[in-house]
């Protein structure tokens, strides 16, 4: 049997700590390196560079990693895997190459194609269009030699999944083997979050002086069955423990079954111990045969968007409010108009700043011009013509453009998979033969795992009114349009834990969702049951309109969602306090 192949991680997103991929190498032993740089506003971006210039479309700080790396990496003969190729992972690929003659060393770079569709003509004015390939092509190229391999649109996981293929030779029949390296590359891909990062205990954590240095980034060790040990190089910051990774687990997740190209994994089997100061055991997960379909990302440009934010300070600052309003709405042309109020912090503050709201307005128009001047201009207009205090936090900006993101679905005869080898050779990588909609069918229900009505629980006893996260934790994010929040009752050893998991299973009920999340009252809710991580996910659909780059929430990507949500208060039953 082979040994355990210990994959690190260097980047969550394009934008992330650039000293990362050093650490990582310089922490300790590692076999292979990865980074995930792409989520679909990083699309959205990377496709707004190749209209500026088509040999863009990358992300350009992975070159800035390995500058100061690679000659590092090919002595110790760690290989580096990133999905950093976005758009043009031939361009990026080339870029290495270049890269390794002026370090003077000599590298073996692939680099993974086929999931740009644009070409196709199946998806009529997109900006991008690509299609979620699986880890075999990575697997093919690590296998063939490669030193580096850069690739366009994978999944997150895949570039974790790719190395453990390669390095405990699994085939598409592995199933519970492949299952298990997702959920590790799931942990891993958002980098630090899986070590007390947008971490909602990071309290206990400090306490425990583990926030002191930088956040270690993880690390995880892929065994010959698919489970793994999720770690971080010894006397990093942060932490590695039950609940980190749990809040890892339940990101950007839907219902209990998470989709793979190359694996179904059963989120419900996922089974974690600690088994030693920043170590944590992912075992027992099993895995279904893949969806027939491949998920495709596509990015339209959906127009042009500008905000100008105003301050109100004082007495009667809804009636301010109300005759800003009056003065300006009818002056816009704009196509979409939306207006939004931070709350009143209550009266006789102690300083201006909390004396203050502040009144935002957001424009969005099919064309730059109604959300130009003729947006800011009227608003300017009003400096000395308008409410008294009249200001504004910044001076009114240019029109951007926007995104509008939609999930669409091919037949995987539609993509063409292809490595492109270190040395030329190109290799089209065949897909699975068996699908878990032929296989069993039900598996891709999406009421599997809903939380059922009514919850069979005891009735309550005496309550008391405090806030949800006492011993609650939350992580939350983005999924398209729609918002996902993960809850789950706190790993502190309490005896009571059971009964919380049972009790949290219980309230959380849809209508109590829309109850404590008010803006989702009239949006479909739906809520999966996780009791093996004691947790319920929340998927709200819609709250988040056309994704990000569309959103004019305040809270576009809902990562403070979660947080919310803890603040909220609830009826908890005393005798589990």
């Amino acid at each position: 049997m082979s040994t355990a192949l210990r994959v690190a991680n260097c980047s969550g997103f394009y934008g992330d700590r650039l000293s990362a991929l050093r650490e990582q190498l310089e922490g300790g032993e590692v076999d292979v390196i990865t980074g995930d740089y792409l989520a679909e506003l990083t699309m959205l971006i990377l496709g707004m560079d190749t209209l500026k210039d088509p040999g863009l479309g990358y992300a350009r700080t992975f070159l800035t990693q390995l500058e100061d790396t690679l000659g590092t990496a090919l002595e110790r003969g760690v290989r580096i895997v990133a999905n950093a190729g976005g758009l043009n992972p031939a361009g990026l690929a080339a870029k290495v190459r270049e890269l390794a003659e002026r370090l003077g060393v000599e590298v073996k770079v692939a680099h993974v194609e086929g999931d740009d569709l644009r070409a196709t003509g199946r998806f009529d004015g997109a900006l991008t269009a690509n299609a979620y390939l699986g880890a075999f092509g990575i697997a093919a190229a690590l296998r063939e030699g490669a030193d580096v391999v850069v690739t366009g649109r994978v999944t997150d996981a895949s570039v974790v999944v790719g190395p453990a293929i390669a390095h405990h030779g699994w085939g598409h029949d592995d199933l519970d083997a492949l299952a298990g390296a997702v959920v590790a590359g799931h942990v891993i891909e958002c980098g630090t979050q899986a070590t007390g990062g947008n971490f909602s205990g990071f309290r206990e954590l400090a306490r425990a002086g583990r926030l002191g240095a930088p956040l270690g980034f993880p690390i995880a060790e892929i065994a010959a069955d698919g489970t793994s040990v999720i770690t971080k190089h010894e006397g990093t910051g942060g932490a590695v423990t039950i609940d980190t990774v749990t809040a890892q687990l339940l990101y950007e997740i839907q219902t209990t079954r998470y989709l793979n190209p190359d694996v179904t994994t059963r989120l419900e089997t996922i089974r974690l111990r600690e088994v030693g100061d920043d170590r944590v055991e992912i075992s027992g997960v099993q895995g279904l045969p893949p969806a027939e379909r491949l998920k495709v990302a596509v990015n339209k440009l959906g127009g042009y968007r500008n905000q100008m934010e105003f301050v109100l300070t004082g007495l009667d600052v809804d009636a301010k409010a109300d005759w800003l309003r009056l003065q300006l709405d009818d002056a816009f042309t704009a196509a979409e108009v939306t207006w939004t109020q931070t709350p009143a912090r209550g009266g006789d503050a102690d300083t201006e700043e909390g004396a203050s709201v502040l009144l935002r307005c957001i424009a969005k128009d099919p064309q730059p011009g109604p959300v130009g001047k003729p947006f800011t201009g009227p608003a300017v207009e009003l400096a000395l013509a308008s409410y008294p205090g009249f200001t504004m936090t910044g001076p009114p900006g240019k029109p951007s453009p926007f995104g509008v993101y939609t999930p669409e679905y091919v037949e995987r005869s539609a993509v063409e998979h292809t490595v492109v080898h270190h040395d030329g050779r190109r290799e089209v990588i065949a897909d699975p033969t068996v699908f878990v909609e032929h296989t069993a069918p039900d598996e891709l229900d999406p009421q599997l795992g809903v939380r059922p009505s009514p919850y069979p629980a005891p009735a309550d006893s005496i309550t008391r009114r405090m806030p949800l996260g006492t011993f609650v934790h939350a992580r939350s994010g983005d999924k398209g349009g729609n918002a996902n929040i993960g809850l789950w009752v706190k790993n502190d050893g309490s005896p009571k834990h059971a009964a919380r998991v049972q009790w949290l299973a219980k309230l959380m009920k849809p209508r109590k969702v829309r109850e404590l999340v008010p803006e989702a009252r009239d949006l479909p809710v739906e809520v999966y049951l996780l009791p093996n991580l004691g947790a319920v996910n929340i998927v709200i659909e819609g709250l988040l309109g056309d994704g990000v780059a569309a959103s004019t929430r305040f809270d576009p990507q809902a990562k403070g969602l979660g947080e919310w949500l803890r603040s909220r208060i609830v009826h908890v039953q005393e005798d589990l306090v």
